[in-house]
């Protein structure tokens, strides 16, 4: 089976680098599934999960908070403020962040407050569903 090099890269590290037969991430327009051989591609990403399928067939997850996905000949990139495995992240606190970004949006104080716990609570939701999709993989 063909591979393609995947590097996935946070502002504070590099969390992920190896050979993959398949990328899945969701770009602004839709879902899309990067494979060995394909063509040249740079779109952003929203924040949630990106699934890389090892060449033996195993799948890890990580959560990231949008970005760019950048794909060359021999390697897909994503580059992104935060990634953390999927495994790594932390429910509870994730819920909370969750309940805070809803309480600041209900009390409605300026726009610019508005605007940044909108912010907080897609990132917080996105994090949760990549979670429940973690649960529903390892379940199969």
């Amino acid at each position: 089976m063909s591979t393609i090099r995947c590097d996935i890269v946070s502002a504070e590290e590099e969390i992920f680098s190896g050979d993959v037969s398949l990328v899945v991430a969701t770009g602004e327009m839709g879902e899309l599934g990067i494979a060995p051989r394909h063509a040249p591609l740079i779109t952003r990403l929203r924040p949630g999960q990106v699934r890389v399928v090892l060449d033996g067939g195993e799948e890890q997850f990580f959560y990231v908070s949008g970005g760019i996905l950048e794909v060359q000949p021999q390697v897909v990139t994503v580059l992104t403020d935060t990634a953390i495995r999927a495994k790594d992240l932390d429910e509870a606190a994730v819920k909370k962040a969750k309940e805070e970004a809803e309480r600041a949006i209900a009390n409605r104080s300026d726009a610019m407050e508005i605007a940044e716990a909108q912010a907080q609570l897609a990132q917080a939701m996105a994090q949760l569903q990549a979670l429940e999709r973690l649960r529903k993989n390892l379940k199969h």
